[in-house]
């Protein structure tokens, strides 16, 4: 078994990820972390786990060595004392920010602030197995990934490697949960309830991480990205606009989508024709790994509109790094992933 600890699991993507790692064959989780919470058990913060753990949460100052460390902490806290978790543990996954990015000026100019362990770049794999299975397998660091980046760049890859986008119009749609588990004025029920908010027209920081693995021009990447708050707690939804250099017929699109995602355990395909679920939607999906893509083009074939959905908390976010750590280390990549999500929910 694998000796786990995850800190900052008293978030909504730490407690996902001890949700999904204490049903893993291979996973022993032997330490949670919370500054605020230390001394309470995990069923306090994450009440859906009651009777199922007796884990209490210690300080970050308290963690012990392990095999493998999840790191669930906030942007900006990693990478100060990525050495000294490095020298804690064989392997480390991070769900934060902190390591996404290949270049540190990109981070100066998408998070404001200069990288303090550039030199640390290049040891993390971008944690989209979709992407980066390969350099993946066997690897020591793996990266988290933005939930509006996830969902964006699994629609469009397909589009962009074979070079058929003149110019995309994304707009992602999100639930509450993406703010994370502390409160804020946007984030206050009378604020928050009913709301359909665009908070972010231009500028979101996972913009860079769609130049970066959609290998865009940095000084013109022709992808206008908004993101919009909606009356939803999980998901994220991503509406693209692809106007395409030239048109292509829509059979020749399913080809290519099929062709690239035919093997992926969870990348859905969802061309109904009829009926109320014609395209992907995430409510569907609450509490699991997928992501469905579903498109319709114009009839002149020079627009193609991509949607895309998933739980930002799970394959945006945990899901999506216990589907690396099943890569790492060479297991089956479904291993504790099964659940299908609920319907209706």
């Amino acid at each position: 078994m694998v000796k786990a600890a995850i800190a900052g699991a008293s978030g909504y993507a730490g407690g996902e990820l001890l949700r999904l790692l204490m049903f893993h064959p291979e996973v022993d989780v032997v330490q949670i972390t919370s500054e605020t919470y230390a001394g309470q058990f995990a069923y306090f913060v994450h009440p859906n786990l009651r009777g199922h753990t007796t884990l209490q949460f210690t300080s970050l100052s308290e963690l012990q060595t392990c095999d493998l460390l999840f790191t669930a902490l906030p942007h900006g806290k990693t990478w100060e004392q990525i050495e000294k978790y490095a020298g804690m543990a064989d392997r480390i996954i991070d769900l934060s920010g902190d390591f996404r990015l290949r270049k540190p000026e990109d981070y100066v100019r998408w998070y404001e602030h200069r990288h303090p362990h550039p030199e640390w770049l290049d040891r993390f794999i971008y944690g989209l197995p979709e992407l980066h299975r390969e350099e993946m397998a066997g690897a020591k660091y793996v990266s988290g990934v933005g939930c509006n980046a996830t969902v964006t760049i699994l629609a469009l890859n397909s589009l962009y490697k074979r070079g058929l986008i003149r110019e995309t119009v994304v707009e992602v749609k999100v639930g509450s949960s993406e703010g994370g588990h502390r409160p804020s004025p946007a984030s206050h029920h009378p604020e928050r309830s009913g709301v359909v908010r665009t908070y972010s027209p231009f500028g979101h920081r996972h913009i860079a991480e769609l130049i970066q693995e959609l290998e865009l021009d940095p000084g013109k990447p022709g992808l206008h990205f908004t993101v919009t708050s909606v009356e939803l707690v999980r998901g994220a939804l991503a509406t693209c606009h692809c106007l395409l250099k030239e048109p292509v017929a829509e059979r020749d699109v399913w080809a290519m989508y099929r062709e690239d995602y035919q093997d992926e355990p969870f990348v859905r395909l969802v061309r109904s024709k009829r009926g109320i679920h014609r395209f992907p939607e995430p409510k569907l999906l609450s509490g699991s790994n997928h992501c469905d893509i579903g498109f319709v083009s114009d009839p002149d074939g020079g627009r193609l509109i991509v949607v895309a959905a998933i739980d930002n908390l799970m394959k945006g976010a945990a899901g999506s790094a216990v589907q690396s750590m099943n890569v790492m280390y060479g297991w089956n990549e479904k291993l504790g992933l099964e659940f299908p999500g609920l319907h209706p929910v």
